[in-house]
């Protein structure tokens, strides 16, 4: 179980200090968990003071018990820790093979890292020798840092945005991948997200705005209240547009 206690972060801004998150406590148990809410509510920021890329100015962060507050991305990786970028890195001179089994840990077969690739909607022939590297897209960059993560089978799978910069057929590829990772890893799974299909595969459903947490809860309960609140918006907008 990951929980945060009393987890605040602050950023210097053009006019001093500016407070990102406030606060924050919460606990995750195993499953299928999504953070949501409106940019610049502090998502990502959260995201990466799980993962352990920035530390946040106050508050303890525990995985199973064990605080894990002062560890550097490296070592909450080998306590089970992955985390996938919204963006993904680039790796200039090394394989997809290779990237893969850095992953896992262990040097693994053509036929294994094959599968971790068909398992993310790609043609494993095309891309196991490939370099990871600008020839690349961003869409199949995202779905080889996915199949990463499946390697590693964390305690932790942490995603960023998983759908940004990808194609429709890539994201429906995507939204599967989740559902396969939900009914067979264990472990948790937290997607950083606003996509409504990502939010309908999730356990749990976590709303951060303006640093706090406003809102969570199981899907059942949280999902109508989104998708109403959302839909008013969009009538807002509608409605002034035709009024100008």
């Amino acid at each position: 179980m990951l929980e945060l206690k009393n987890i605040s972060f602050s950023a210097e801004g053009e006019n001093g200090k500016k407070e990102i998150l406030k606060n924050i406590n919460l606990k995750i148990e195993d499953g299928f968990s999504v953070i949501t809410g409106p940019n610049g509510g502090g998502k990502s920021t959260l995201a990466k003071i799980i993962a352990g890329i920035i530390k946040p100015t106050s508050g303890q962060i525990f995985l199973d018990g064990e605080d894990i507050t002062d560890l550097s991305i490296t070592e909450r990786a080998q306590k089970g820790v992955s985390f996938a970028f919204q963006q993904p890195v680039r790796f200039k001179g090394i394989t997809v093979h290779d990237l893969i089994s850095l992953a896992a840990g262990k040097q693994i077969g053509i036929t294994e890292a094959c599968d971790y690739l068909s398992q993310v909607g790609l043609c494993a022939r095309d891309y196991i020798n490939r370099e990871v590297n600008a020839s690349l897209s961003g869409g199949e960059l995202k779905r080889i840092e996915i199949a990463t993560v499946l390697a590693r089978s964390t305690k932790i799978s942490l995603f960023d945005e998983p759908e940004a910069g990808i194609d429709l057929w890539s994201f429906n590829s995507l939204i599967k991948v989740f559902e396969k990772m939900h009914n067979t890893l264990g472990g948790s799974i937290i997607i950083i997200s606003h996509q409504e299909r990502i939010l309908n595969i999730a356990d749990k459903i976590i709303v951060v705005s303006a640093g706090d947490i406003i809102n969570e809860g199981k899907k059942e309960d949280i999902l109508p209240e989104l998708l109403g609140k959302s839909k008013a918006a969009c009538k807002v907008l509608v409605d002034n547009m035709e009024g100008e």
